[in-house]
């Protein structure tokens, strides 16, 4: 059965959700002062969605980007990191311009000059 959007996660289901043990988001807790899901009687904790998709950028920069304990909480300090790399730019505009091709045949003799200067 699955939770709705929104809902808070105990340990159990975040561990499963990212693939790693309990232990290793208690360890986060201690790495990433951020990371601090809500705690009910008995210490049994409850991430809060902005929690979870903390711990979703944490697993992102250590499992999947590579980074170090330390690289991930300096990346996290320095605005975060974003999980989906950007969309590639659109193809620039047609690049077969006047001004282009004068630029490329002025680049062409500065290069032939060159050759025959060094003996190419």
């Amino acid at each position: 059965m699955k939770k709705a959007e929104g809902a808070f996660l105990t340990i159990s289901e975040l561990a499963a959700e990212l693939d790693v043990p309990q232990h290793i988001l208690r360890y986060w807790e201690t790495r990433f002062p951020k990371l601090r899901p809500l705690q009910r009687a008995g210490n049994r904790r409850y991430y809060r969605p902005d929690d979870v998709l903390l711990a979703r950028r944490i697993h992102h920069l250590l499992n999947v980007e590579g980074f170090t304990v330390k690289g991930a909480q300096k990346a996290l300090s320095e605005g975060g990191v974003v999980l989906q790399p950007p969309e590639p730019a659109a193809p620039p505009a047609a690049l077969a311009t006047p001004a282009v091709d004068t630029l490329l045949a002025r680049l062409e003799d500065v290069r032939a000059t060159l050759a025959r200067a060094l003996g190419v």
